[in-house]
């Protein structure tokens, strides 16, 4: 798998201008995991940082703490450099992190490849932002991008979203059916703009639909590397149509991520699964 990566001495200034704070996040986020920078080791002072990057201070605070969210450095204290921490260790984390993360690093190679196994793509829709505004704005550019998304069918019997109270109650699918065909709308948008502008020579996104009721998510990574998490059911109460509904649902985006790349077997029998799916059950999903 080939990727192109930007030099540290570059990589705060390929855009052509001053990094953004997610920028800078980014370039120090792959440092550590690639191990550049150790677990329990200090980051360099905020001062070595600004003249690194050619910033500010408020630029580089404001990307220390993004990385302290995420769980990447250990809280601070006043004018103490943060220590290096490896999230990865302390346990997995939301999916609203984590696919963010991961497939802002998938973005970096040549050929972008994701297949993706979930509800509504709405944590995928999120996930794509940052590495599709990357390209637009000439920070990265891959040579072709192409992404499948197999959804549950919103228009087959799924034993979720439901009426808490009633079952049989058609309103919590016809808000499922709205949402699904809004988050599939807006990635087939996204991703064929990138052609349309000239900005990538080759995108390719292919929906389709399964009439299965999905007890987790996944995601294949340049198939290189498995996300997977649990949907766990909860009651909740939604709007549709302005009233108020209490329903049994799911939330994707805090489902917590579980990452594989080091084992291949698990990596190839997840692709076999995914390709299974999508080459027998899974039919075009009509977004009209």
């Amino acid at each position: 798998m080939s990727q192109r990566i930007a030099p540290d001495d570059e990589a705060g200034r390929a855009a052509g201008g001053p990094p953004s704070p997610g920028h800078v996040a980014g370039v120090l986020r792959e440092r550590i995991r690639v191990g550049k920078l150790p677990e329990h080791t200090r980051l360099p002072t905020q001062r070595a940082l600004v003249e690194e990057f050619g910033t500010n201070r408020t630029t580089i605070r404001q990307a220390l703490a993004i990385l302290e969210r995420e769980g990447w450095l250990s809280a601070r204290g006043r004018g103490a450099p943060a220590v290096v921490r490896v999230p990865g260790q302390a346990g997995p984390r939301p999916a609203g992190v984590e696919v963010v993360d991961r497939i802002g690093v998938a973005f970096r190679a040549e050929d972008v490849s994701i297949d993706a196994f979930c509800l509504t793509a709405e944590t995928l829709n999120a996930a794509l932002a940052a590495p599709l505004m990357a390209i637009s704005t000439g920070r990265l550019a891959p040579r072709s991008i192409s992404i499948r998304a197999l959804l549950s069918d919103p228009d087959g019997p799924l034993a979720y979203p439901r009426l808490v109270a009633d079952p049989a109650d058609p309103r919590p699918l016809a808000r499922l059916r709205q949402i699904t065909r809004t988050f599939s709308a807006s990635l087939r948008h996204q991703l064929t703009s990138l052609a349309e502008m000239g900005l990538v020579p080759k995108v390719n996104v292919e929906i389709r639909s399964v009439p299965i009721t999905p007890v987790q998510k996944v995601y294949l990574l340049n198939g290189a590397e498995v996300l997977t998490a649990y949907y766990e059911v909860v009651p909740r109460v939604v709007e549709y149509e302005q009233e108020q509904l209490e329903i049994y649902d799911v939330l994707g985006l805090s489902s917590k991520i579980f990452r594989s790349s080091s084992d291949p077997a698990f990596v190839e029998e997840s692709q076999r699964w995914f390709e299974s799916l999508w080459s027998t059950l899974a039919e075009p999903l009509t977004l009209g």
